[in-house]
């Protein structure tokens, strides 16, 4: 059954290539958004670890059934009882359809429900794969496997639509969530400063007032190791695309009453998820 009203809550954390402290600093945070009143708590993406280069970050990756994180998030669930979103891990052992495994690894979000169980996945489907200025490089492909399904799980919450942080640039998976029924996605993030700074409250609103759904974001925020920088700002952004909680630049947790009926009030008075037309695609220009 769905609860009509609920807490949820983002937590913030500045994770670097210590994975004991980061799972240590965001079990924290959790501990505390559970004593305000949250019963869904979203970590974000990389939450247990951030190295300066994908080298680092497989060596650190583990099978999702010996992952310290992903073992003590779930006992955390069991003892909080308290459905959590864990924003993404590093996943080895992951293969492609034919069951080769080419040596990268899966940036997986899970969610856990209040008994501890894994009840869905998501591998993140799009590659940052940028050049920005100043020299600031991503090649992500080079790392992680994409994955190649949307996921939707139903929660006591309502509808959940999974992403992860690039993900936000291509409308396209939002609309497909809230078409299929997502009441809230999940965005946990890692976002660049400089591309933060830029377009991260605008895309995430955006996000939002085109699918008249919940958007969450819990992010990463500061410096991390070989001088990373994230962006922070934290949001939850309500489905008429107002911005209802910002973590600002710290660590720490932002929490909001989530009231559902608001999705289908909105979702009533501009019903553009109803309205989609077939379009022939322009014919390409020579110039």
């Amino acid at each position: 059954m769905t609860e009509a009203t609920f807490r949820l809550a983002c937590v913030q954390v500045n994770a670097s290539d210590d994975m004991a402290a980061n799972i240590a600093a965001a079990e924290g945070f959790a501990r505390a958004a559970a004593s305000a009143g949250a019963t869904l708590i979203a970590f974000p993406e990389n939450v247990a670890f951030m190295a300066p280069d994908g080298k680092g970050v497989r060596a650190a990756a583990r099978p999702e059934d010996s992952h310290p994180a992903l073992a003590r998030f779930r006992a955390l669930a069991r003892e909080l009882k308290v459905w959590f979103l864990v924003g993404s891990l590093g996943i080895s052992g992951v293969t492609d359809e034919a069951g080769t495994d080419d040596g990268r690894i899966a940036n997986r979000s899970f969610v856990i429900d209040a008994t501890g169980a894994v009840v869905a996945r998501y591998d993140k489907i799009h590659m940052f794969d940028v050049q920005l200025a100043g020299g600031e490089s991503y090649r992500e492909s080079e790392t992680f496997r994409p994955g190649g399904r949307a996921a939707l799980v139903a929660t006591p919450f309502g509808c959940l639509g999974l992403t992860i942080c690039y993900d936000l640039r291509f409308p396209y998976l939002y609309r497909a969530l809230a078409k299929a029924g997502a009441e809230l996605i999940a965005v946990p993030a890692a976002f660049t400063r400089t591309t933060g700074t830029a377009h991260w409250h605008t895309l995430l609103r955006a996000r939002a007032i085109e699918t008249g759904a919940y958007i969450f974001a819990p992010a990463q925020c500061g410096t991390h190791p070989r001088g990373r920088q994230t962006y922070g700002h934290a949001l939850i952004v309500n489905p008429w695309g107002e911005v209802i909680a910002d973590g600002g630049e710290e660590p720490g947790f932002v929490i909001a009453d989530i009231d559902l009926a608001m999705v289908a009030r909105v979702r009533a008075q501009i019903p553009s998820l109803a309205h989609d037309r077939e379009v022939e695609p322009p014919a390409r220009l020579s110039i």
